[in-house]
């Protein structure tokens, strides 16, 4: 356990990311490299998107701002489990990394530079996206420091395994058929979970088969349970691996708990989704992300405030994990 975090009060003006827009629940921003050393989790944002594959622009881009706007009226106890993940583990914010929209070259380092800094200073990245393309190198960066011993649970409508969209290889659509393809990825150690629904292709199953993905549909979450689901993912994912990476995309979420990202009914619910994430934390997992927020599609910001509570739920996992559970 590190220093203690300075955590956001009513009525106090909390530290800013830059004008206007608060750190995540009011944290401490760190600046530097060493700044990080000091703390358990790191927030950081990743304002990008790349090659739209349904319409224009999504505003997937202004998504960390919001979440980060949202954020300051929750605190990190979770009367569920009588637990409060700051009791225990101190938070920061790295604030944006720099991205150039249009250059995933550029984009692409960007991210790994940011999260490789995160990692390397010993605190679990908490990132908010940006679409959904970001996964993949921030997992790669991961690899890196493990090969092929990372495991992955990806929380999604969708499978994203495509082998590109049109001559984009890196689009939103993509990036775990470029995971798939890592020299330090283990492709049979990912579980897609929440699949389901007319939006994925069959192209991306049979990408999933040749890479001996696991495939855990929103109908089997619904038929054998959440518990059960998460329970199969994580002994999947964490067999023969040092670390376990969670990504999640908005839509995972049933449509009707989703109203400001991808919509796609018949998922799990954000009870379901959040009692999984906090399996996920349970089992020591070393990242997280969240992506696919369209901030510009709806005022009330509803799934900006869900995006936060996924990840409390997350962080409070990975407390109980280090910390011996409930009180």
């Amino acid at each position: 356990m590190k220093t203690v975090p300075v955590i956001y009060q009513p009525g106090v003006v909390p530290t800013e990311i830059y004008s206007g827009v608060p750190s995540f629940m009011g944290m401490p921003v760190a600046k530097t490299p060493e700044d990080l050393k000091q703390y358990d989790f790191a927030v950081m944002g990743v304002p990008f998107e790349g090659g739209c594959t349904y319409g224009g622009f999504s505003s997937c881009v202004v998504s960390p701002k919001t979440i980060r706007s949202v954020s300051t009226r929750y605190v990190g106890y979770l009367p569920d489990y009588d637990f409060d993940t700051f009791d225990y583990m101190t938070c920061c914010d790295y604030g944006d990394v720099p991205i150039q929209n249009g250059s995933y070259e550029f984009s692409f380092a960007s991210m790994r530079k940011g999260i490789g800094e995160i990692l390397d200073a010993g605190c679990v990245p908490i990132t908010f996206g940006g679409d959904h393309s970001i996964s993949y190198p921030l997992i790669s960066e991961l690899c890196k420091r493990h090969k092929k011993r990372v495991g992955v649970l990806h929380f999604d409508a969708h499978l994203d395994t495509m082998p590109s969209f049109g001559d984009d290889l890196y689009s939103r659509c993509s990036p775990f058929n470029r995971l798939y393809g890592d020299e330090n990825f283990d492709s049979t150690k990912i579980v897609h979970i929440g699949i389901r629904g007319p939006r994925n292709h069959h192209q991306e199953r049979i990408e999933a088969r040749k890479a001996g993905a696991t495939v855990i549909t929103a109908r089997e979450i619904k038929l054998n349970g959440w518990q059960a689901s998460i329970q199969k993912a994580i002994d999947i994912a964490s067999k023969d691996t040092d670390a376990l990476y969670v990504t999640v995309c908005s839509d995972v979420l049933d449509a009707a708990a989703n109203p400001q990202g991808p919509f796609d009914p018949c998922g799990p619910t954000s009870f379901e989704v959040a009692m999984m994430l906090h399996e996920a934390g349970k089992a020591g997992a070393a990242a997280f992300d969240f992506v696919e927020i369209y901030p510009e599609t709806c005022g009330a910001h509803q799934s900006a405030h869900t995006a936060c509570w996924m990840a409390l739920y997350f962080m409070n996992g990975v407390a109980q994990h280090r910390f011996g559970g409930q009180k």
